[in-house]
């Protein structure tokens, strides 16, 4: 735990962080998430966010030293993609009992279960999970770790971040520690070049670093280690020889993107994917690092040419939807680096931005925002359900940008939908990403079927009133007929 300890104290001081720099030391030792409450998970905790980094590495087992639920919990929570290997589609636990802590058996159970994923599947890495019920009991997961990689011959990854520690951003933090304390530097690639980058940060999800890529493979540009979207082990333990480094969300890996800086002389810039501008500037900032770092300066001049020319298809398919959503209002309600990056990709096409979600985003973050924004009424902490259902309700909003938990607020307001959490189906990153999600929030408002649901419904439609005819003689003693039949008087049947 001493050991925990200290790569916590080390993560809270992190030095790449303006703003934890201007924090005094009592401020800096909360971090940059606010602290748990007893009982409540608050979007997720430091295992939790151990996994969402680590488990997209795709050619490893992930197994969890703990109870059942643990691994239940937090198995596949994001749509990564892999283009090969399935491994990590497979779940591993050792389901911690009872029994096992009274009888001290965790250890003995972390053993073995490494054992039979050895001789099953023979993958070239495990990575171990502690929970707070091993971290509690005091199981040592870095020893059984250093011993079972000993005698099976293959790599043992302990990731020593039990929820309790803290927030799921300090679990992201913690899962790049053990990357560079046990995988990052093993081993020596034998075709590094003058044009290798690692993108940082990037999950792959729902295949968006596949809209990307290709724009890299045409610049000539190799992209080392992905980190950790459809990685493999060997990628990132040759990660050290790359020449530059993006980092897409600093809120989970600026602490590996430094120290890789330090060690091995890989700068690096944060950027985005999101929207042409960005993907744009993105692109550039790669190309002149590389330059710096040695690659020939005509790679600048390619760039240019590449932007040029892939923004002008962009901005041409964009061009058939800005009629149909200029002036349309969104209201996304998110966190993270989707609160800055997709609203300034949204405001790129005309579109307004009524309101964004702050919850669980960095202070870098919000400055970010404001400065996008200039106009702090359009930022929120947290919306209750109730406060979201009436602003809905009230058609302030003409479409929301949400994960799957609200969807429903907005079903019931009767107001389009569309998913942009890690759940989402649709990848939106890069030039072809930002036409796709243009035409899903097109598709979402568009739709014919929110015409039909704002419609009364039928039982709460009024009758119309017949006008009551004059009835014959036959008609009227035909009724009486019928009347006396059913032993009932006119009252009872109403009017015809």
């Amino acid at each position: 735990m001493s050991s925990l300890r200290a790569k916590i104290q080390d993560v809270f001081n992190e030095p790449a962080c303006e703003q934890n720099r201007g924090k005094v030391a009592k401020a800096r030792k909360k971090g940059c998430s606010k602290p748990l409450t007893p009982g409540a998970a608050a979007g997720g905790c430091a295992f939790d966010g151990a996994k969402i980094v680590l488990q997209p590495i795709t050619d490893v087992a992930h197994l969890v030293h703990g109870p059942l639920a643990c691994e239940g919990n937090s198995w596949d929570n994001r749509g990564a993609a892999s283009s090969g290997p399935t491994l990590w589609r497979t779940s591993f636990t050792t389901d911690l009992t009872e029994l096992d802590v009274v009888m001290g058996q965790g250890e003995r159970k972390l053993f073995k279960a490494i054992r039979e994923i050895k001789e099953a599947y023979g993958p070239p890495a495990i990575f171990v999970y502690s929970t707070c019920v091993t971290a509690l009991i005091g199981d040592d997961i870095e020893a059984v770790c250093k011993r079972a990689a000993a005698k099976f011959g293959l790599a043992v990854v302990p990731v020593n971040a039990p929820g309790f520690v803290g927030s799921k951003n300090l679990g992201n933090k913690l899962a790049g520690e053990a990357l560079l304390e046990h995988v990052i530097g093993t081993l020596e690639p034998d075709d590094a070049g003058p044009y290798d980058i690692n993108i940082l940060g990037e999950f792959n999800l729902s295949g968006e670093f596949w809209l990307v890529k290709p724009l890299l493979d045409r610049l000539g540009i190799r992209v080392r280690a992905c980190i950790p979207g459809d990685a493999r082990y060997v990628d990132i333990a040759g990660a050290h020889r790359a020449r530059a480094a993006m980092m897409v969300c600093s809120t989970a890996l600026i602490n590996l993107a430094r120290k890789m800086e330090e060690r091995w002389d890989i700068p690096f810039f944060e950027g985005s994917f999101y929207g042409i501008t960005d993907t744009s500037d993105a692109l550039r900032n790669i190309a002149e690092l590389l330059v710096k770092q040695g690659a020939d300066p005509e790679l600048l001049g390619r760039t240019e040419a590449l932007i040029v020319e892939e923004e002008a298809i962009a901005w041409k398919k964009l061009a058939a939807y800005r009629p149909r959503l200029e002036g349309k209002r969104v209201l996304l309600n998110t966190g993270g680096v989707k609160s800055w990056s997709v609203v300034h990709a949204l405001m790129e096409i005309g579109i307004e931005i009524v309101g964004t979600s702050i919850k669980k985003s960095t202070v870098e973050d919000e400055e970010r925002i404001k400065k996008i924004l200039k106009d702090d009424n359009h930022i929120f902490e947290q919306m209750a359900a109730r406060e979201l259902y009436a602003m809905l309700s009230e058609h302030k909003a003409d479409i929301l940008l949400s994960g799957g938990r609200t969807q429903f607020i907005a079903l019931k307001a009767k107001t389009p939908w569309l998913d942009i959490n890690q759940e989402r189906q649709h990848p939106y990153a890069g030039y072809d990403g930002m036409v796709e999600l243009v035409r899903q929030i097109d598709l979402a408002i568009q739709n014919p079927i929110w015409c039909q649901v704002r419609e009364p419904a039928p039982w709460d439609c009024q009758p119309a009133v017949r006008q009551e005819l004059p009835r014959t003689k036959s008609e009227t003693a035909t009724l009486h007929v019928v009347q006396e039949f059913a032993g009932t008087t006119a009252g009872d049947f109403g009017e015809c």
